[in-house]
Formats: C-alpha cells, structure tokens, sequence
C-alpha cells in the first residue's frame, strides 16, 4: 500500500513523470536550425564576397605585361632565362611544398591566417608562390591589409588557372629581390657567384632560393651568418620532401659557397 500522504508523481504531457524533456527537446531542434541558417548565410556571404571579388580584381592576362614593366623599371633583360632545376626545387620545397597540386592558395593555410585576425594573433605565413607572385605584381608587394590578402587570393587563383607552373616560376623568379640590390634571377647569380643561372651548384641555387624570404636580412654578403642559416634550412626542406637523398644533403652542407668578388658575369 502507498504510505499514507505520500505524494503521487503528475505525468507530464508526455508522459513522463517529473520533467518536459519533449519541451527541452523542441527548443534544441529550433536552436539547431537556427545555427544551420546562421551557418548557411555566412556561406552564401562569403561565396557571393568571393564572386564580388573575382569581378573586381584584375585580369591574370595582364601578369606577363606587368612582369616586364618591373623589368624594365630595373634594368633587367625580359624575357630572362630559365629556372633551373635546382632552384625549382629550392624555392618550391621552401615556400610552397604542394606548389604542382594546389589551386594556386593553401586552404589550410588560409584559415590559420583568417583565425589570426579574428583572435588578434599574429599569422603571417602560409603564402603560396602564386600569391606572393600576386603580392609583388598587382599590390606592390603589400600585405598588410586583410583587403589586400582577400585580393591576392582570388589573383593567386586566376594566376594558377591562367598559366603554366613552369611560367609562374619564371615570372616570379625574374621579378623577386634577393638581396644587396639585385632583382631577377640573372643579376642576382652574375652578381653573388659570377655565373649564368644555368651555371649554379645546388648549394648557390638553393642560396638564392632561400634568399628571397628576407633579401636584405639573409644577404650572404652583409650578413653571411643568417645566410649560413637560411641555407641550411632550405637544403633540409628539399631532402624533407624528398628532392635531395641524406647523401645529397650532406654533401651540398659541406660544399662550398664560392661568392664571386667579381661582381657580374663575364
């Protein structure tokens, strides 16, 4: 028998005695609905941003045009020759590993760098080649802004679809600044190592490869410590994605520099 005074349980209207789980359980439903809108709308603004973006930015077309315009404004013969091997390897193992497959961005990357200004911390890095190209061609090499990296993005995109990987190097390495006032990568291997492009070891492409990140910090010249140490990293990022065997490595680690006193080539 029930104690006497006992208090009996009133069913909810669901059924369940002591609590409105179903209750609890409608208003989770609406929130969630409203988080997918929430998160839905967003989309929709980014992609219709994007789009906006696409439309506003300059051709890729005018890349090429914009290349020898640099070129001419320093002095440097255009079209200037071609990558060699060694400094490919170099300047993709360093600054952009997935160079050959990426859309021309790093999405990866690309959210780091959005996750850092809504935080506030610092993340500059994760530029792939097509948008430093980008970067040194149609904003004059600013990037401070997050107006300027949303336009290097979409650039960096046309880029990619527009030419060939062997072109984006070439337009990049005859613009780019390596240091102790030399742009292009002729000027820079005449003016180091006395020698054409084609003439360079791997150790001085890898140099010149590496220079490029900090021209003025890492200039073997001025600064041949910093250098020393750029050139290691850049030689231990090349073996680290498989273009040097530990062998090659070692080797290029211990052979010599050799930087020309006679500035220029012969």
């Amino acid at each position: 028998m029930r104690a006497a005074g006992a208090r009996r349980s009133v069913p909810s209207d669901d059924g369940f005695a002591g609590g409105r789980p179903g209750v609890r359980s409608r208003r989770g439903s609406r929130l969630s609905i409203w988080v997918l809108k929430a998160v839905l709308a967003v989309v929709v603004l980014i992609a219709l941003a994007s789009a906006l973006v696409f439309v506003l930015t300059p051709s890729a077309g005018q890349a090429t045009t914009l290349v020898q315009q640099q070129a001419a404004e320093r002095h440097i013969a255009y079209p200037g020759p071609q990558v060699p091997e060694y400094f490919a390897q170099a300047l993709v193992a360093t600054e952009d590993h997935r160079f050959y497959s990426d859309p021309g961005i790093d999405p990866l990357a690309l959210a780091r760098v959005v996750f850092s200004y809504v935080t506030g911390k610092q993340d500059q890095g994760g530029s792939t080649i097509d948008q430093q190209l980008a970067k040194n061609l149609y904003t004059s090499g600013n990037s401070d802004g997050l107006a300027q990296k949303v336009e290097q993005v979409a650039l960096a995109i046309k880029l990619n679809r527009a030419y060939s990987r062997a072109q984006i190097l070439q337009m990049y390495a005859e613009i780019a600044y390596y240091g102790h006032g030399y742009y292009g990568l002729a000027a820079a291997s005449c003016g180091y190592f006395g020698r054409e492009p084609g003439q360079l070891t791997l150790v001085q492409a890898a140099m010149l490869a590496g220079v490029v990140n900090a021209p003025t910090y890492d200039d073997p010249l001025t600064y041949p410590a910093q250098a020393r140490t750029r050139l290691v990293h850049v030689i231990g990022r090349m073996a680290a994605v498989g273009y040097l065997t530990t062998a090659q490595e070692n080797a290029a680690l211990a052979a010599p520099l050799d930087l020309s006193a006679v500035r220029g080539c012969q």
